[in-house]
């Protein structure tokens, strides 16, 4: 006898959630994604507006070092989806790729729209069934998921949430006050049951969702409306940052009402706030610092960045950016220093600011004789007193050395990823919560981090392949609470 088709809720559309949907539809199942926007992909468009970096073709092992305390965990989900078949992956979309003078890979035009119409659509063919505006809620004491939608927000129950029996249009169950959904048989009407074969499996809640008309295993209950079972879930749900497009956080507390660990969400990939003088700020926000070298530690990047009316920003403090915050958090403070002429040596510098000058000002001879200008000149001018600046020795030590007391990382909401998230040790090998069986987490939500560069999204990706994979096996054997 034929067994019925599985049925999975994959709860976030972003790289990690919809990587997850293929691999589970490609193993069989029936797939439904819910997202809280109005359409999936925004963070991943969002990203690729400057040009979409999708991963980095260094050599393997290096790779790995990007991922910092986190490689050990990282790594098991890289090697299952590593980055040349990340790109293989592209090219059967239709999509080609190049490796760019920095070893970053790019799709050929650059942009990530067309990569994400041609996966939804692939997606699509095979299934799939998307969900916009389904904001997740958490479970209900049932153990069924409970989701906010533009009409109000809709708990429902595995047992009969009515009373009557009347044929449709029905209703979703109403409890304190929530509102009520009138529904018709044409429109997607939710309902759930919970668990492979009862609410709840060894005592804790089984995946359960909601879902619509078409589609998968379903039919009229008792109850008079719609339901449908659902045996796992992938909750892809991302970080902190950039919450206006989705990734808000929110799932923390439910997931922590439930007994998992997680580490609290900190900005990654940030800028960070300095105690700029009001002239400074008003002259200079927004000025590009171009051609420079920052140091911290023993870590050196050259590259650019920009002042902002808060501080420091832009790639080349993003690279740095998780030392700096950690030493803010242990300090208080952290100093950064930047080389204003990184391709000059010490001495080639010295030797141009100790030359005569004669009559000409100290602002065009910095200009003149050495190409600083500006917000580069300007920076000298905010460490160093009209005193100092006559110090040859020191000026040129400035130059090459220039320090920056960075007081605070800038708010999670405006940093480019997160790092905290779901522990690993709360996940089994295969992503899948040992507290709650059956339901997996992938992306940006676990806790890790990396810098920009095609890092962030590789991990992102393979991490969904993994989960995807995780729960396409569980529902063969869906056995054991994910403790081993």
């Amino acid at each position: 006898m034929k067994q019925p088709q599985k049925c999975v809720a994959v709860i976030g559309g972003g790289p990690a959630g919809l990587m997850a949907a293929e691999v589970l539809a490609r193993g069989g199942a029936h797939v439904e994604v819910f997202d809280a926007m109005p359409s999936v992909g925004r963070k991943f468009l969002m990203a690729g507006k400057g040009g979409m970096n999708i991963t980095h073709a260094e050599d393997f092992d290096i790779f790995l070092t990007r991922y910092g305390a986190r490689r050990e965990h990282i790594e098991p989900l890289l090697r299952a989806f590593p980055p040349d078949a990340l790109r293989a992956w592209i090219h059967d979309l239709g999509i080609t790729t190049f490796v760019g003078t920095s070893h970053r890979v790019f799709p050929a035009d650059m942009k990530a729209a067309p990569l994400l119409r041609a996966w939804l659509h692939r997606l699509r063919e095979s299934g799939v069934i998307f969900h916009a505006r389904h904001r997740w809620c958490g479970w209900d004491e049932q153990g069924a998921l409970r989701f906010a939608t533009p009409h109000g927000e809709l708990r429902m129950n595995p047992e009969n949430p009515l009373a009557e029996t009347s044929p449709p249009p029905c209703r979703g169950r109403v409890r304190e006050g929530v509102e009520t959904l009138p529904l018709s048989i044409s429109t997607p009407i939710r309902a759930c049951v919970v668990g492979a074969s009862a609410p709840y499996n060894h005592g804790l809640p089984l995946a359960g969702a909601t879902f619509p008309l078409q589609g998968g295993r379903s039919g009229f209950g008792s109850n008079g409306f719609f339901e449908m079972k659902a045996d796992a879930v992938v909750l892809a749900l991302g970080g902190g940052s950039w919450p206006q497009l989705g990734s808000d956080g929110a799932w923390v507390t439910l997931l922590e009402q439930r007994g998992i660990t997680i580490a609290p969400l900190r900005p990654s990939n940030c800028g960070f706030e300095i105690a700029w003088s009001a002239h400074f700020r008003e002259h200079f926000s927004g000025e590009p610092l171009k051609s420079v070298a920052a140091t911290f530690g023993d870590v050196r990047k050259q590259g650019e960045c920009l002042i902002s009316a808060h501080g420091i920003e832009g790639g080349l403090i993003y690279a740095l950016s998780a030392a700096l915050r950690d030493e803010i958090e242990r300090k208080g403070h952290a100093t950064l220093h930047l080389d204003l002429l990184p391709d000059w040596t010490m001495q080639k510098v010295q030797n141009e600011v100790s030359h005569p000058r004669g009559a000409r000002s100290l602002s065009s001879h910095l200009q003149s004789r050495l190409g600083l200008k500006g917000v580069k000149a300007n920076l000298l001018r905010e460490v160093l007193s009209a005193e100092q600046m006559h110090d040859t020795n020191l000026l040129a030590h400035t130059i090459k050395a220039l320090p920056l007391r960075l007081i605070a990382p800038r708010p999670l909401s405006e940093a480019i990823s997160s790092a905290g998230g779901v522990t690993f040790a709360a996940l089994d090998k295969n992503l899948m919560l040992k507290e709650l069986p059956g339901v997996f987490c992938a992306g940006e939500m676990l806790d890790w981090e990396a810098p920009t560069g095609g890092y962030l999204l590789s991990a992102c990706f393979a991490s969904g392949y993994v989960a995807g994979k995780g729960a396409t096996d569980w529902l063969k054997h869906p056995s054991g609470d994910g403790r081993q």
